[in-house]
């Protein structure tokens, strides 16, 4: 039978490991499967931080021969994010820099999208030679942070990462940006240019989604027409402003902000002419035809102060919990302007 992705990929870091740089080619013949599979493989690995790609190659993070730091025992730190989550691969990239210059191994684990799919991951996570643990959540639903009671009991240093815990985990390390800021930061914007008519268009699938959505209705309590709605593929969100003559949006996040400008440029809309786009996140915003004005949660220094928070409980000993919040900033870019009464 086919062996799985995932133990393919270790036979890969393995012979890496064992000869420094390998080409693609020898790869591709000793695990026997093509060329365009260890190619995947190796930029894979390489985005996650386990190897170096070069051109046809595939190189060791550390010298063949010199004794690695994440081979002593008790000298790492496991890591779990949920697969396919931009958004918090740059939280990640940033704990592992920071873990990474304090001499600690990251040993990472990618939790797949299914309901459940985090417990039995951090538990053999915790099963390796491990002394803390920083974890980023999916959450699709307050039912399964509820469900996720035992994080609270993982035994070791844990700190949870882009999420503020709630119930039982409340009293858990944590740190995250806050949402209700970043909010703030995008109405002001639209309302000192004058508009009034907004539109927030967020999924309700996530800790954040759903911070978004209160921090929105609190916040735009005494605007003349601003309503939230489900983004969704088929929201119908053209038809939706249209009807509330909305002349400005703000969307979660980049990538449905971005179909937004290309569904309002089809419909005869011009942006930000007629409608101003704000989009939330961050990650691609800048890369449309229209660079989309954001508010950008400090992504990066989120996964670092997560690292350097359980960096601080590791070498104290402490056991007093800390929730750190820090603050989103708005990058003003062409999507947005001032309202003009016509």
């Amino acid at each position: 039978m086919r062996e799985s992705s995932e133990v393919r990929r270790q036979r890969i870091l393995a012979v890496v490991a064992s000869q420094g740089t390998v080409k693609v080619s020898d790869l591709a013949g000793e695990l026997d499967v093509s060329i365009v599979t260890i190619r995947r493989d190796v930029e894979e690995l390489a985005q996650l931080g386990r190897l170096r790609r070069g051109h046809g190659v595939a190189r060791s993070l550390t010298p063949v021969g010199q004794p690695v730091a994440e081979q002593a025992p008790n000298g790492a730190v496991a890591l779990v994010v949920p697969e396919r989550h931009t958004y918090l691969y740059e939280t990640m990239n940033g704990a592992r820099t920071a873990l990474e210059e304090a001499g600690m191994r990251v040993v990472l684990h990618i939790a797949p999208q299914v309901e459940g799919a985090e417990r039995p991951i951090v538990e053999r996570a915790l099963s390796e030679p491990v002394q803390g643990l920083l974890i980023a959540p999916r959450w699709r639903t307050h039912e399964e942070e509820t469900a996720d009671g035992w994080l609270a009991d993982t035994g070791v240093p844990t700190v949870v990462m882009e999420r503020r815990p709630g119930g039982r985990l409340r009293a858990m390390n944590s740190v995250c940006s806050d949402h209700w800021y970043g909010m703030h930061l995008a109405v002001q914007h639209l309302t000192d240019l004058g508009h009034r008519r907004i539109v927030l268009a967020a999924r309700d699938d996530s800790p954040t989604a759903r911070a978004l959505r209160k921090a929105f209705t609190e916040i735009s309590a005494d605007l003349e027409d601003a309503i939230t709605v489900r983004s969704s593929p088929d929201t119908g969100l053209v038809s939706v402003l249209r009807a509330h003559r909305a002349t400005a949006t703000i969307l979660h996040g980049d990538v449905d902000a971005l179909m937004l400008v290309q569904q309002l440029t089809d419909a005869g809309i011009a942006v930000p002419r007629r409608c101003s786009v704000v989009a939330y996140d961050d990650v691609v915003a800048a890369l449309g035809s229209i660079p989309l004005t954001a508010v950008a949660p400090p992504k990066t220094e989120v996964g670092k102060m997560a690292a350097e928070l359980l960096l601080r409980q590791l070498r104290s000993g402490t056991t007093t919990a800390e929730r750190i919040e820090l603050l989103p900033e708005l990058k003003i870019r062409s999507s947005t302007e001032r309202l003009t009464v016509s």
